[in-house]
């Protein structure tokens, strides 16, 4: 269960990195109050509307000065908090991110040892075969 809940936390917490370093954009179209076409990533069409004269569409005098459609954008900017650079960093911290990243890589080297101690002595000698004695036998 305690492995579940981390690995579950630990996810979630990769989105929420994710999604707060991600900007987009929205872009909507509205004729009069109605939302006719949104886009995620490119501008969204227009109903054509807006190329006919506003005069001639609608009847109501106060929408003879500007047109019956409007786009909205909705822009979200990406946090620039998580984006450090190694150049802005000091000199003391330069040194320890090298030396750390050096130790830990090193403490996965593994060491072959050629010396076996047991190579030059031979197995004891069996008096009596133990699993014909008890009669265990693994299959």
């Amino acid at each position: 269960m305690k492995i579940l809940v981390h690995k579950t936390l630990s996810v979630l917490m990769a989105f929420v990195v994710l999604f707060t370093t991600m900007s987009f954009t929205i872009d909507m179209h509205y004729c009069g109050e109605t939302l006719v076409d949104f886009s995620f990533n490119d501008s969204a069409k227009t109903c054509g509307m807006e190329k006919v004269q506003a005069g001639k569409t609608c009847n109501n005098p106060m929408m003879k000065e500007k047109s019956c459609c409007s786009n909205k954008q909705i822009v979200k900017e990406s946090n620039e908090d998580l984006k450090i650079s190694l150049d802005k960093a000091s000199f003391e911290q330069q040194i320890f991110v090298a030396v750390f990243t050096y130790s830990y890589l090193n403490l996965f080297e593994s060491v072959e040892s050629e010396d076996l101690a047991f190579e030059e002595y031979p197995p004891p000698f069996l008096e009596r075969d133990i699993q014909v004695l008890h009669q265990t036998f693994l299959i």
